[in-house]
């Protein structure tokens, strides 16, 4: 323990990957929560399946690619402004990609203490599996990765 008697921060970097899903708001909250009892910074990351997608090419999946973004900017926006009123710095991200690869690598970017997502996101519906994005995250992450 340091000399003022205290608990190291456990947690100066969390990373909260959001998609708009149930499961994704309930991770934020989580983290959130973290963030406000450690001091951390909130990082918050959409990312664009590019696997669903593809890269924008055509006018059509431009338009579709269009709108995803502007959605992930608008939920990363709403996340920041409710971290910020609860004194919590904010960062976020929206990123094209596939999304364990993009989760993994950013955790790597910033360093994150933690990685807090949902066990299932809007791609994933079967009752008490774990999705495939949260499954790759756990094994390949090399940090600590909380699934709520």
């Amino acid at each position: 323990m340091p000399a003022s008697g205290l608990p190291p921060n456990m947690y100066d970097t969390i990373l909260v990957p959001i998609d708009g899903s149930d499961n994704a708001n309930r991770a934020a909250r989580h983290a959130m929560e973290q963030a406000e009892e450690f001091g951390a910074t909130l990082h918050s990351l959409f990312v664009v399946d590019t696997r669903l997608y593809g890269e924008p090419g055509l006018s059509s999946t431009e338009l579709v690619i269009d709108d995803i973004e502007d959605e992930g900017q608008a939920l990363l926006s709403e996340l920041a402004d409710s971290a910020e009123n609860r004194g919590i710095e904010a960062v976020t991200r929206c990123c094209h990609g596939v999304p364990h690869e993009e989760i993994i690598g950013y955790a790597d970017e910033v360093d994150a203490d933690m990685v807090v997502l949902g066990y299932q996101g809007q791609t994933h519906s079967i009752d008490g599996h774990i999705g495939s994005v949260a499954e790759r995250v756990v094994r390949h992450a090399g940090r600590p990765v909380f699934v709520v």
